[in-house]
């Protein structure tokens, strides 16, 4: 009987050791990612810094630009953007997004009111929770709905734009996010954006112009305009800078050299432009101006988000160079020749250095400092170009498309434009009743009766910026 048990334990050694010599991973069914804490710490303070972009970089950036009779309503307009467009990511926008793809069209329904979204790693793979990531997914779309509040500040009525933040982040933002980021056909395709070229840039940028366009310009449009508050406008600029950090480094979904790289891209493009906007400007009006030289800086920043993660640092230079002349001419020529009415140059900046850093990533990409992406054109890869325009493409047709039918339906639905004894008192007063600034009931009711029985003065002597 010992005998008996002695070879049968030497025989359950010699299968243990034979065991032993196999890695145990072999009859792991798969590896299940595990939660990084340095990159989730990273990806919440980058979340938190994009919301900071929003509200106040945003909202004093705008609120800085506008006349005084419209700080409030123009910041109202960032704030009410973030709250509603969260609540519509919640219910159903981010499963649109980032549900299961459906024939790489949209997402399916499988994330409504974030059914799925907890603590376990993010998209089965990602080192990050699931509910990090879903909430930098709101900051995104949330800001880009703000943007387009630019293009029709003053002038648009707050019952459309309240519909307006539930219609167009639904049918417009959230197929393109899907197809860019979600898995859908131009990500299958390889078009590459790092951090919204064409997803929020040029989806804002373009829907802010066809917006300005069916609203209509402003009462005394082609008078002088003039910002209420360049200190305003400069602590806003500033903000978004900081933000932006979190916007474009925060897309690397972790933190390491991709981050680091896309921290420090995003740095250099944006200073580059404001450097080269500042020497424009001072050439053609003989003097700088902090608007421009700040809107400059912007400009740079937007060009390079689409390929913040993909470019070496001289490249970033570079777009950023290239992006203040593309903004600066479009803004000052182009607005002017095509007269149209972008209150606070949406499209102009947005829309224009969008595109422009859509198409420069298909130009100065390559794998040597990020191998998960691709080469573009200048190392020797010129299909990535033509990806890239596909990209710009699809962006501008979803916006024209998607803007133009929801600003229609919700022309049925409700007024578009508030009258002009309300755009001319100002809707900080017409229909807020909250001035930016203290002023008594009795200027209050003086303001509002020299507004509205002088209104044909007023829209050829005020500014209406």
């Amino acid at each position: 009987m010992f005998s008996l048990l002695k070879k049968r334990s030497s025989l359950t050694i010699l299968i243990l050791g034979c065991f032993m010599t196999f890695p145990l991973n072999v009859f792991a069914a798969e590896k299940v990612p595990k939660i990084d804490t340095g990159d989730t710490t990273w990806i919440i303070l980058a979340t938190a810094l994009v919301f900071f972009m929003h509200v106040p970089g945003l909202a004093l950036f705008y609120g800085g630009l506008v006349s005084e009779r419209n700080v409030v309503s123009t910041m109202m307009h960032s704030f009410v953007s973030l709250l509603i467009v969260t609540v519509v990511w919640v219910l159903w926008g981010y499963s649109l997004s980032y549900g299961t793809d459906i024939n790489g069209l949209i997402g399916g329904l499988n994330h409504l009111g974030f059914s799925g979204v907890d603590g376990s790693a993010a998209l089965g793979s990602l080192t990050i929770p699931h509910y990090i990531f879903a909430l930098l997914q709101i900051a995104y779309a949330a800001i880009t709905v703000a943007i387009i509040s630019g293009a029709i500040a003053g002038r648009i009525s707050f019952s459309a734009w309240v519909i307006f933040c539930v219609l167009w982040p639904t049918f417009v933002y959230a197929p393109m996010a899907h197809w860019v980021w979600g898995g859908g056909w131009l990500f299958q395709m390889g078009e590459l954006d790092f951090a919204g070229g064409t997803v929020v840039h040029i989806l804002s940028g373009v829907s802010a112009l066809v917006a300005a366009l069916i609203i209509g310009p402003r009462q005394g449009y082609l008078h002088e305009n003039r910002p209420h508050n360049i200190v305003f406008f400069l602590i806003g600029a500033a903000c978004l800078w900081i933000g932006w950090f979190g916007f474009n480094a925060g897309s690397a979904l972790a933190s390491g050299a991709t981050t680091s790289l896309a921290f420090a891209t995003t740095h250099v493009s944006g200073a580059a432009a404001g450097v080269c906007w500042l020497i424009i400007e001072w050439i053609l009006r003989k003097r700088p101006t902090l608007i421009g030289t700040a809107t400059g800086g912007i400009a740079g920043l937007v060009a390079i988000t689409p390929a913040a993660g993909y470019v070496t640092i001289p490249s970033a230079l570079i777009i950023g160079i290239i992006a203040a002349p593309v903004c600066y001419f479009s803004i000052n020529f182009l607005k002017a020749q095509l007269k149209y009415d972008d209150t606070l140059d949406a499209f102009g900046v947005h829309g224009m250095a969008g595109i422009w850093g859509a198409i420069a990533t298909g130009i100065f990409s390559t794998k040597e400092v990020n191998p998960a992406g691709n080469n573009g054109l200048l190392y020797g890869n010129p299909t990535q170009l033509l990806h890239q325009a596909t990209g710009v493409t699809t962006a501008v047709i979803m916006a024209t498309v998607g803007t133009f039918i929801i600003l229609k339906v919700i022309s049925l639905l409700t007024v578009l434009r508030v009258g002009e004894k309300e755009e001319l008192m100002g809707l900080d007063l017409s229909f807020h009743q909250e001035p930016a600034y203290n002023m008594t009931p009795l200027q209050i009711s003086v303001t509002a009766k020299n507004e509205t029985e002088g209104s044909d003065q007023t829209a050829s002597q005020t500014p209406l910026i």
